[in-house]
């Protein structure tokens, strides 16, 4: 679908992200059908291969990069199942672009603060499941300067590798808990391993509602913000 060329074989990377969109097509499958939006998505992979493979019926393709988007249109002439299609260009952050109450929104190596917009405009939406992968972790992200203050706080050495994990960690939980405190039930687990690639935390998030566990994620995230 993606790769066409006569006498073209998949390199090295084009093989590890397709451990990584297997992998993720396996969750989207106990998530049911629906409404899918792949958002932050690339050449949208993952959502073609959803609608060819998983028969998805709507799929929602988020993506600011035009020349992206021309790829995807490219990917989507080798479908062989019916479905409607929606390209929009533009930033995650425009609700504008997303549909009200879809079934699973998901979003591959959604880069920095991006992960944090796709979390928000998740939420918003209400969409009853997510399935993100963060990775590119950095000064941008919103909740950064928690973490290093948590690190300063708590006495975190400053050994560069050290000091990393700990501060990915805070951004992660923080992540965590907006997401059950918003009535996400939560699960943070490794989709493939390491070697595929160093960002394979994969933030599974289902929408129950349950007022325990809500109650719980935000005191939990109240504490975690008092820095």
């Amino acid at each position: 679908m993606f790769i066409d060329a006569p006498g073209t074989t998949l390199r090295r990377e084009d093989l590890k992200k397709a451990v990584e969109v297997a992998a993720l097509l396996n969750e989207l499958e106990r998530a049911g059908r629906g409404t899918l939006v792949d958002v932050a998505a690339g050449k949208a992979y993952l959502g073609l291969l959803a609608v060819e493979f998983l028969g998805f019926e709507h799929l929602v393709v988020i993506e600011r990069d035009e020349r992206r988007l021309a790829d995807v249109r490219h990917a989507m002439g080798h479908l062989t199942r019916p479905a409607k299609i929606e390209l929009k260009r533009g930033d995650v952050n425009d609700r504008s672009l997303w549909p009200e109450c879809p079934a699973v929104v998901t979003a591959l190596h959604a880069c920095g603060p991006a992960s944090d917009a796709v979390i928000d405009a998740a939420l918003a939406s209400e969409t009853k499941w997510l399935l993100l992968v963060p990775c590119c972790y950095g000064a941008t992200i919103p909740s950064w300067p928690l973490a290093e203050a948590q690190a300063e706080k708590l006495g975190v050495p400053r050994h560069a590798e050290a000091h990393k994990r700990f501060l990915q960690s805070i951004v992660d939980a923080e992540r965590i808990l907006r997401l059950e405190a918003a009535g996400w039930e939560t699960t943070a687990v490794p989709f493939v391993a390491p070697h595929v690639t160093p960002h394979n935390l994969l933030l599974r998030a289902r929408r129950l509602k349950e007022p325990t566990r809500m109650d719980d994620a935000a005191r939990r995230r109240a504490r975690l913000l008092d820095a």
